[in-house]
């Protein structure tokens, strides 16, 4: 392989939440994290080239957006998934959570009506709420494979002309599920029946493993005019801190109120430095992607025969995309609390504590394998050796 994702990187005493806001969040310091969405791996180097040539620039003044990012946006959905739009669909957001609350502000009103898709990532609830609209749960099936299926007939009991927004997460954060074609298809003949408008998180749609393929919603028939999808190089290419993001939103109308709210908060602009990594990743480090794929999916297989060998009463569905996983302690009898402080004073790990994402998280975890395997290895035989303590 051209790049080395076993190489350690110390990341401690670098203001890294990941690494250095522990203490804050677990309450101690000696802690192995497996938790925060953002990898162990140095960004492209192409990338960290194009920052240092902006850098040595010397002036770091008010950006302009090139037209050639919008290009670069478009480009690499068509080229990574089939998505064909115009350049004019895309605009901008510092972030898909950011971008979340301006499209919640601008397409809904408050006391509207808002479902999420339970158990699902933590910031949707606060998104919701803090706007002062109604939050309504269409929680994912249970079933042998674990939360991995749409509830599509409790989705559409749920629908009125008041609640009629829909916050989608595809590929699914924290289940790991890359939804199929068949089921978004599915979800669109429901949106276009109930005239649905849905905000679609795919910030890990070019996070796919090798049995498993990603759609884009609004790359369906018709559905276009009624989705807006927030993108990211952030968690692509490790670069979440250039607080970057693009929403493409092909529907003029859907558009300009997106615009409007985002000029309103004079937020309608991206980090200068931002905009040179965006850019250059989305050209020119494609082959990095390829081989980091290849290094993710490994790590998924080692934690998968891992947790058959060592964790047998743990279960995981299969994830199928992201870097982030959905663990089922429950067969050791451990509910949230115990979880973890099994997991923080016992096997020193740092995990996302499940009861975050929902209330279908009492017992789960959610564990991060975007990080060197010997890392990943240590952090499971921690968690092994605490469980056999039980």
């Amino acid at each position: 392989m051209k790049y080395d994702f076993d190489k350690p990187v110390n990341r401690r005493n670098t203001n890294c939440e990941k690494w250095d806001g522990l203490v804050e969040d677990f309450g101690r310091a000696d802690l192995l994290p497996m938790w925060v969405a953002d990898m162990d791996f140095p960004a492209p180097p192409k990338v960290l080239e194009a920052i240092h040539k902006k850098v040595d620039e010397g002036a770091l003044g008010y950006p302009i957006i090139p037209d050639s990012l919008r290009d670069a946006v478009r480009k690499w959905e068509e080229r990574r998934h089939g998505w064909k739009f115009d350049n004019k669909a895309v605009t901008w957001a510092t972030g898909v959570v950011t971008g979340l609350s301006f499209a919640t502000e601008a397409f809904t009103k408050p006391g509207d009506g808002m479902i999420i898709q339970t158990p699902v990532y933590h910031p949707f609830f606060r998104t919701v709420r803090e706007a002062g609209r109604n939050l309504y749960e269409n929680p994912l099936k249970f079933d042998e494979k674990g939360y991995a299926t749409m509830d599509l007939e409790g989705l559409e009991k749920l629908v009125t002309p008041t609640c009629r927004t829909l916050i989608l997460c595809s590929p699914h954060n924290p289940v790991a599920r890359v939804w199929s074609k068949e089921e978004l298809e599915g979800l669109a003949d429901l949106a276009k029946r109930k005239d649905m408008l849905i905000i679609n998180d795919e910030i890990h749609q070019d996070l796919i493993y090798s049995d498993a393929s990603h759609t884009c919603l609004a790359s369906l028939p018709g559905m276009e005019e009624r989705v807006v999808t927030f993108v990211a190089p952030s968690k692509t290419f490790n670069i979440a801190g250039m607080k970057a993001s693009a929403a493409i939103i092909p529907n003029a109308k859907l558009r300009a109120q997106y615009i409007s709210v985002m000029e309103r908060f004079h937020l309608n602009s991206i980090n200068i430095l931002g905009i040179t990594a965006m850019e250059t990743a989305y050209n020119e480090c494609e082959d990095w992607l390829d081989e980091l794929l290849a290094y993710l999916e490994s790590n998924r297989d080692y934690l998968e025969k891992f947790l058959k060998e060592k964790m047998p009463k743990a279960r995981m569905s299969h994830p199928e995309g992201t870097y982030i996983f959905w663990i089922d302690f429950r067969g050791y009898g451990l509910d949230e609390a115990k979880l973890q402080d099994l997991l923080v004073n016992k096997a020193k790990v740092a995990l996302n504590n499940g009861l975050d994402f929902g209330k279908e998280g009492d017992g789960f975890a959610r564990i991060n394998i975007g990080t060197q395997r010997a890392a990943l290895a240590e952090g499971l035989e921690r968690i092994a050796a605490a469980l056999k303590t039980l």
